[in-house]
């Protein structure tokens, strides 16, 4: 396997950035309670995770780094991140307004997503080039989108079930995410991909 099919297959699957590296977890309670709002999620998510992975790798390595200014790249960061959610919540605004109004005040908390400043320095810590930080981060953004799916369908159900009334809302949806993380705990040793 090619080294862009193994860094897409350890995003996706073997060290999602849910469920194996729990980072992204406020949007995945929160908007995971519907299937329409959790995939519009998912796609801003990776429409944000992509762009800011090639406008942070461009940035560190032409401007801050041949500049010695490493230590801005958090703030520097955190401003594309910013910036990208702005051009998505006045795109969903404008164009779909039922998904702008379901998604409420998570989308504007994508910019505070610790999952895509994760994969901003992530990119940067593990040296990718341009197209290996691009398959990174459409990997990781379609990992998060694939288990916010798969956690909305599962609240979905359980809202049909007689549930105690002590495990009802947070208390079975952790329980839930345990378990689908221990699922994915399978697919560690893919492709010879470790954790």
């Amino acid at each position: 396997m090619s080294d862009l099919g193994v860094i897409f297959i350890g995003a996706f699957l073997v060290n999602n950035i849910v469920l194996m590296r729990f980072l992204g977890l406020c949007p995945f309670f929160g908007v995971s309670t519907r299937f329409e709002s959790a995939l519009g999620m998912g796609m801003a998510v990776i429409f944000v995770m992509t762009m800011a992975s090639w406008i942070t790798w461009f940035l560190y390595h032409v401007i801050l780094l041949p500049m010695e200014l490493i230590f801005l790249r958090t703030a520097v960061f955190i401003l594309v991140i910013a910036s990208l959610v702005q051009l998505v919540e006045m795109f969903l605004k404008k164009s779909v307004p039922a998904l702008y109004s379901a998604l409420g005040i998570y989308l504007p908390l994508i910019t505070t997503n610790c999952a895509i400043l994760a994969v901003t320095f992530l990119n940067i810590d593990y040296e990718f080039s341009p197209l290996e930080a691009t398959t990174f981060a459409i990997g990781t953004g379609i990992g998060f989108t694939m288990v916010l799916l798969i956690f909305a369908s599962i609240r979905e159900r359980l809202d049909l079930y007689p549930i105690p009334r002590s495990l009802k809302g947070h208390a079975i949806a952790f329980i839930a995410a345990s378990l689908v993380s221990l699922a994915f705990l399978g697919f560690v040793g893919l492709f010879g991909i470790a954790l």
